[in-house]
């Protein structure tokens, strides 16, 4: 949806290839509604199931950042998933 933000490039590029090889479900808890401060980066889904935006969102709140992901990271780095690692490394660099 956003793939010039940040968040998506630094300090790695994400790609749909970032997705291959996840476990189970790529993510629970996704939002359906959000306050329009907040930018959604990704449209996800499930093998079968429809599109969803709701899985990584983003606003600048003050002098930083509030991020909500479902992503399910407890499940995809725990296995290993290289894209999930990547990600998160994206998520946890963010800067001001």
């Amino acid at each position: 949806l956003d793939p010039s933000n940040s968040l998506l490039n630094v300090p790695n590029k994400i790609t749909e290839s970032d997705f291959d090889g996840w476990i189970d479900e790529r993510g629970t808890f996704f939002m359906r509604t959000w306050d329009p401060r907040f930018t959604p980066l990704l449209e996800t889904h499930d093998p079968g199931e429809p599109p969803r935006e709701g899985g990584l969102i983003v606003a600048k709140y003050g002098k930083g950042t509030y991020i909500y992901t479902g992503l399910s990271f407890f499940r995809e780095l725990p296995a290993g998933v290289k894209g999930a690692y990547r990600i998160f490394a994206n998520l946890v660099s963010v800067e001001n």
